[in-house]
């Protein structure tokens, strides 16, 4: 017989009489114990079950161990410490009651004596032996025994209820012995295959957090049939803080009040903070009371605090407890931040920040946050740890900038774009960089700007810091210390500085040289390379106003030795012609009316209006940086881009007549939204002397600059984006200026090569015209065809035309007709008189009333309508509009009068020309408007005709096929010549 050490059987007879007296105590412990096993204990047991092993320890007083193995079916969980006792059987059978009593330390983690139901969830046959003894607990035995009763009340309980029964009510004593090297031995056969599963993935689940939520365990070993794990030293892989304390009899009375009897009597509390030490661990993403509970968390830390929980033991239950414990789990948290920022760990990561994961996640984020800014987290760049109410970031600023900052900004931390958040939820004070620049500046040597501006070279790849940084302060050459680098110059070794001294009363702003940084450039400063510093306002002003400076020479020498440097540096900037410079005679002369001597410019241009320059300058820096300035050894050039015809430039208004030239080549002869793309213009074409025309026009014609600027088209856009070639400015100028020895202009006269039929109607051009380059002899306006001819050289040309006086052959006035229904331009107003064929031979001059232009051969038989202008298609239009002089169809009907007879189309001649109709109309007599004629095509397109020559006419003219008349006619006139014909057309 089995020894009842326990007192089992007691314990049972005592819970027996208890049902049976009532049975209403039966229904409600089966009621809990159901609750707790397939409720808040449903995925508990691997966790209770190491808590009881846990407290076995602690009350032992040594480091625990438990053995968690699994084979067969069955799952034994073996621990070290205090063996099984009669108190321990009594708590295990007594539901919400439990044997676990805080130790003087605090440490027991016990506190509701219903863990131990967990085992219902995989096992109806729990037992328990230790080194003391031994019981077990069985649904069977349990359900006999109150069978054996033979309570009537009881049995019908019990069936209701299926048969389930509170299996932890009744212990048995039972025999056996713990593994060896273990006091105490839970084993559990297990229900079902489901249960199996459950222990697998519970097993699978177990991690550090057990080791340090029971901190009386040293080690914890898991063995199934195909695995073996162990757990132990946590310390080496978290960094852990942990806090606990004692309630005082007051804080007790208003902390505890609602809480159980059994935890009114435990005055403890408890909080662990575990921060993984590698980032690869994954956090169980819930708070441990200190076992798991399912409240959510989303800090990157373990938290294991002594929080009260509800009763389906998943929960943290409400009250001031738990609002207690969140500050003191607030304050825990705060201190292991401290710890890790004195190892200099980066703790930004581990401040809250976002959305809060519940309402528990919540009440302690928002208490870290409030204790946070008050202890010292936060490494400044000086090497110390500041509290983050003293912090200060610099929006902006990198890590180099910083340091050099640090000792004008107290409290000043490094802040990457990543913590922005963090530092922000921790009210770090932020300053504007602006701000910051904007209180920079003081006696700091050049040698440590430079070292601050060496630190930006990382942020001002940025645009919005670069703007920041729109008033750094920059010490110059001259000792000032000014703000904004834009526009400043920072020297080179290339640039003298005696160069720098003749502008620096000018307002030239230098760089000091041991301020100078490649950062400065990427702040708007320019490197003062001769066109940099060309080009500054400083030494326009200084140039502009050279007449009345001091010392003009020093003026000049300064700009000239820039210039010589590298000259095509100068190009554009027009305004160095205003430079003064001294002539051969000493005097301050502008380079722009300065010549070299003995030049082609010396020898077109009025003596009055220019001077030779000083022979010891042109020594001295040479032609090309005195022509870069604007002295003139040949004709010059100005050139601009962007040209708003109703805004010309400055640079161009110096010329003679440009807004003429912008209004006369603007579209419609407005300049308002008229634009040039690029525009360049000979300088100076008024003080070229009458006789030099000539030789200046040889010039330019030779010069490939020159030549350019006189005969390319410039491109005009209106405001509707169409684009328009016109003359340029130095054509224009020509055309309107350059008068011969007879007074009248050189343009509009016949080339040397023109037209024969068009030269005699136009002056004839000087004979030294003929060796001019033919394209610089059309831009000046020299007439070579009708397409050279303007409004004022087709009028001419009309009027001459309609000379009677003139002898124009037909051949002439033909080509001339078919050249001037083409243009597009017209004179002031129509001829009045008009030169027609004339139907005896040859040309008469006519009134335009008693002319028509004729526009079809077939019209050309109606000499009844008057004088006949011969133009076709487009050019019969266009002869139309330019005599104003109606077309043939215009003032005749071109009726048919009769029918004719219907014949066919002979087939050789379709053959000849397939397009040809397959009927014509024979008419033995053809009138048209009462009017005879041999051929005509009506206005169906049906050919007519009286004669073999007018059905020729006529079958060409319907086909459109006007070319193939002749060979119509030939086939028609001579039919054996068909074969012959073929043959022909074969190679057509």
């Amino acid at each position: 017989m089995t020894e009842d050490v326990f007192g089992a059987r007691g314990i049972r007879e005592r819970v027996l009489a208890g049902w049976a007296a009532a049975p209403v105590r039966f229904r409600e412990d089966a009621n809990a114990e159901e609750e707790l096993a397939l409720g808040g204990y449903v995925d508990r047991l691997v966790i209770e079950l190491a808590q009881n092993a846990a407290d076995a320890a602690t009350r032992a007083g040594t480091p625990g161990r438990v053995l968690y193995e699994f084979r067969e079916n069955t799952l034994v969980v073996a621990n070290t410490g205090a063996p099984l006792d009669a108190e321990g059987v009594e708590s295990l059978a007594t539901l919400r009651a439990s044997a676990k009593r805080v130790d003087r330390a605090g440490s027991s983690v016990g506190r509701f004596g219903v863990g131990f139901s967990a085992v219902l969830s995989v096992t109806d046959e729990p037992v328990v032996l230790s080194r003391t003894g031994g019981v077990r607990f069985s649904k069977a035995d349990t359900a006999a025994a109150i069978a054996d009763l033979g309570n009537a009340s009881l049995d019908i309980e019990l069936r209701r209820r299926d048969g389930q029964v509170p299996v932890l009510r009744l212990p048995f004593a039972t025999e056996g012995e713990p593994p060896a090297g273990y006091d105490t031995a839970v084993i559990l056969p297990l229900r079902d295959e489901a249960a199996a599963d459950l222990v697998r993935r519970l097993l699978t689940e177990a991690d550090d957090a057990l080791l340090l939520a029971l901190p009386g365990l040293g080690r914890i070993e898991i063995e199934t049939d195909d695995t073996h794990r162990i757990l132990e030293n946590a310390a080496d892989r978290w960094h852990i803080h942990r806090a606990a304390g004692t309630f005082t009899t007051a804080e007790r009375e208003h902390l505890l009040a609602d809480r159980p009897t059994e935890e009114r009597t435990r005055p403890t509390w408890s909080v662990v903070w575990a921060l993984p030490r590698s980032p690869l661990t994954e956090l169980p993403r819930v708070v441990h009371a200190p076992t798991p509970t399912d409240e959510p968390f989303s800090l990157p830390a373990l938290l294991l605090a002594t929080f009260p929980l509800d009763s389906t033991r998943r929960h943290v239950a409400k009250g001031p407890l738990t609002d207690r414990l969140v500050q003191e789990a607030a304050t825990s948290y705060a201190e292991l931040l401290r710890q890790r920022a004195d190892h200099r760990d980066d703790v930004m990561p581990l401040v809250p920040t976002g959305l809060p994961a519940g309402a528990l996640d919540r009440m302690l984020r928002d208490e870290i946050l409030r204790v946070l800014p008050g202890i010292p987290i936060l490494p400044a760049v000086d090497g110390t740890v500041l509290r983050p109410s003293e912090a200060v970031v610099v929006d902006g600023a990198d890590e180099a900038f910083n340091e050099v900052l640090a000792p004008l900004v107290p409290g000043l931390i490094h802040a990457r774009r990543e913590d922005r958040l963090a530092l922000d939820a921790l009210q770090v004070r932020r300053i504007e960089l602006a701000e910051v620049v904007d209180q920079l500046g003081g006696e700091e040597p050049p040698g440590w700007w430079r070292t601050l501006y060496a630190a930006l070279s990382t942020m001002v790849t940025d645009p919005l810091i670069r703007e920041s940084l729109g008033t750094l302060p920059v010490p110059l050459a001259d000792g000032r210390l000014v703000r904004g680098a834009r526009g400043l110059l920072l020297p080179g070794p290339e640039i003298p500085v005696d160069t720098l001294a003749a502008f620096g009363a000018y307002g030239v702003r230098v760089v000091h040289p041991d301020a100078v940084d490649p950062v400065l450039e990427r702040l708007g400063a320019i490197p003062a390379t001769p066109r940099s510093l060309l080009e500054d306002g400083a030494v326009r002003a200084a140039v502009e106003h050279s007449a009345e400076a001091d010392d003009p020479d020093a003026i000049a020498h300064a700009v000239l030795s820039l210039v010589a440097a590298d000259p095509t540096q100068a190009e554009g900037l027009w305004w160095l012609s205003d430079l003064v410079l001294r002539d051969a005679d000493g005097e301050l002369v502008p380079a722009n009316a300065l010549v070299v001597a003995g030049s082609d410019a010396q020898a077109v241009l009025d003596a009055d209006e220019v001077a030779p320059i000083a022979g010891d300058l042109l020594d001295r820096y040479g032609l090309p940086a005195l022509e870069a300035v604007g002295v003139l050894a040949s004709l010059g050039v100005v050139a601009a881009s962007d040209v708003a015809l109703d805004r010309l430039p400055e640079a161009l208004q110096d010329l003679d007549g440009i807004e003429d030239w912008a209004y006369d080549v603007a579209p419609d002869g407005s300049r308002y939204g008229a634009t040039v793309g690029e525009l360049e213009a000979i300088r100076d074409l008024d003080w070229i002397t009458d006789d030099s025309w000539p030789k200046v026009l040889q010039l330019l014609g030779s010069d490939p600059e020159l030549r350019r600027a006189l005969v390319t088209q410039v491109r005009v856009v209106g405001p509707d984006d169409r684009p328009l070639g016109v003359p340029s400015y130095a054509a224009w100028w020509i055309r309107e200026h350059v008068l011969l020895d007879d007074g009248e202009p050189l343009a509009g006269r016949a080339d040397p090569a023109a037209e024969p039929v068009l030269a005699t109607f136009l002056d004839e051009a000087p004979a030294w015209t003929a060796g001019l380059d033919p394209e610089v002899r059309t831009a000046v306006g020299l007439v070579r065809d009708v397409g050279d001819l303007d409004a004022d050289g087709l009028g001419l040309v009309l009027d001459r035309l309609a000379d009677p006086e003139r002898d124009v052959d037909e051949p002439s006035i033909l080509r001339l007709w078919n050249r001037l229904g083409t243009l597009a331009l017209f004179p002031g107003a129509a001829p009045v008189h008009v030169r027609v064929l004339d139907a005896g031979g040859g040309t008469r001059v006519t009134d335009a009333d008693g002319a028509v232009v004729v526009d079809g051969p077939m019209w050309v038989q109606r000499e009844d309508l008057g004088g006949f202008v011969i133009g076709s298609g487009a050019a019969a239009d266009g002869l139309s509009d330019l005599f104003d002089v109606p077309l043939a169809q215009e003032v005749a009907e071109g009726k048919i009068d009769g029918e004719g007879t219907a014949a066919d189309v002979p087939a050789i001649v379709r053959e000849l020309v397939p397009e040809v109709p397959a009927t014509w109309w024979e008419h033995e007599e053809l009138a048209v408007d009462g009017v005879e004629v041999s051929w005509w095509v009506d206005a169906d397109g049906a050919p007519h005709a009286a004669t073999f020559d007018g059905l020729a006419k006529a079958l060409a003219w319907a086909a459109g096929r006007w070319d193939r008349r002749h060979v119509i006619r030939a086939v028609l006139n001579e039919p054996d010549r068909s074969v012959e014909l073929l043959v022909d057309a074969v190679y057509d």
